[in-house]
């Protein structure tokens, strides 16, 4: 076995419970980096990202990114047979991932204290709306909502105009970050630690959000300054803004160091601006954006996207143009850094994102995309719960798998 053959999971084993977006995509990152991910469906259905967005012969392409790496498993968690299918499995695990709402695994004897009876080590990594505990505990939590609550929704859109989201699940992927994280850390400290002990990682969503709010709770608490939504731009930074070019594309250009400032200036044809004294610091730069933003605009309007983020990389000024999907599958750069994985989906290519970050001696990668509901199933019980051929016929035959 080479280097680039091991990965940092290798021999971690995780059962994933629940579904659509931040659990699995946890389960996925922990996949893509070694770790064997049985993901527990129900047999009617499954998760159901498997039908959303764009379908291709009856499966999402969402689902082969979010289901790579992954053994599938159906099991009836509502019935006291699966239910006791999912205690056993469990018992051979590492890792328990869970995104149901408080409180519903506990009902079924699924909870962290029911499964670490059994398992002492066992990690158990819950993701819920607002967390397990406290007086919104049981409210159901989904990513547009816990974003709302967590502030970010408030600092999104134009001043005086209803907030906007983009268009993706934010909330959902910060909280699976933080899954993947906290995951992590119980699994080291469980390997520092003399009696192997597991413990539960308490995810929140709303929480999550609340992470990348960066100083705007302090600066409320001490100021009483409630940051507001900015549009385009980011409050306090200045010049940082998406500006027109001649081939109706905008280009991005974060110039807030000074010395890139000035660059940017010169760049521009307006060396005035440059050696202002009014200019000189971000802070000075704040009170006249409006000027430099108008300066920068004028310059910008007579070059095509391309041009202007070309002369500005010339000069280490920081410029990008606004990229969409079609964009970024075909850039160099993303290319060269490997950053499409192709995989084989009903005998034709498809490229998945890669999942960072990138290690050098042990990196992850896509083993498969996310398969057939149910494919697993048959294999997983026989291999991890030692039941026969004839019990599992028997366990299909009366819906529990």
């Amino acid at each position: 076995m080479t280097d680039h053959d091991a990965r940092p999971l290798d021999g971690i084993r995780v059962l994933e419970l629940g579904q659509l977006i931040a659990g699995p995509l946890a389960g996925a990152y922990l996949g893509y980096f070694g770790a064997e991910v049985i993901k527990i469906e129900q047999p009617r259905g499954g998760d159901p990202i498997r039908g959303w967005r764009v379908v291709e012969d009856g499966t999402s392409l969402w689902w082969r990114g979010l289901g790579r790496n992954k053994r599938s498993v159906t099991i009836d968690l509502r019935t006291d047979e699966g239910r006791g299918l999912v205690r056993e499995l469990a018992s051979h695990c590492d890792v328990v991932i869970e995104n149901f709402r408080p409180g519903r695994m506990e009902a079924w004897g699924l909870g962290p204290d029911d499964l670490r009876a059994s398992n002492p080590g066992l990690v158990y990594t819950r993701v819920s709306g607002f967390g397990q505990d406290g007086p919104l505990a049981d409210r159901r939590g989904f990513a547009s909502v816990c974003e709302a609550f967590g502030g970010l929704r408030y600092v999104t859109g134009h001043p005086g105009e209803t907030p906007v989201r983009s268009n993706l699940s934010l909330g959902d992927s910060l909280a699976a970050f933080q899954a993947v994280i906290g995951t992590l850390l119980a699994l080291l400290r469980r390997e520092r630690d003399a009696d192997t002990r597991g413990q539960v990682v308490d995810v929140a969503i709303v929480e999550a959000v609340l992470g990348v709010m960066e100083g705007a709770v302090s600066e409320v608490d001490r100021c009483d300054v409630v940051r507001q939504p900015s549009g385009t731009t980011i409050t306090g930074v200045v010049p940082t803004d998406a500006y027109p070019c001649s081939d109706d594309r905008r280009v991005v250009i974060g110039a807030n160091g000074d010395s890139i400032f000035r660059r940017l200036m010169e760049t521009a044809g307006r060396d005035d601006m440059a050696q202002d004294e009014r200019y000189e610091t971000n802070a000075k730069r704040v009170d006249h954006r409006g000027a430099i933003d108008e300066a920068i605009a004028a310059w910008t309007s007579t070059l095509p996207a391309e041009d202007v983020v070309e002369r500005l990389a010339a000069v280490g000024v920081p410029a990008a143009p606004i990229h969409d999907a079609r964009d970024l599958l075909a850039n160099e750069h993303l290319r060269a850094r490997g950053q499409f994985e192709q995989v084989e989906v009903g005998g034709r290519p498809l490229k998945l994102p890669a999942l960072g970050p990138k290690l050098a001696d042990t990196p992850g990668r896509t083993d498969w995309p996310g398969g057939a509901l149910g494919a697993d199933t048959e294999e997983v019980l026989r291999s991890l719960a030692g039941l026969s051929a004839q019990a599992i016929a028997r366990l299909r035959a009366n819906g529990i798998i």
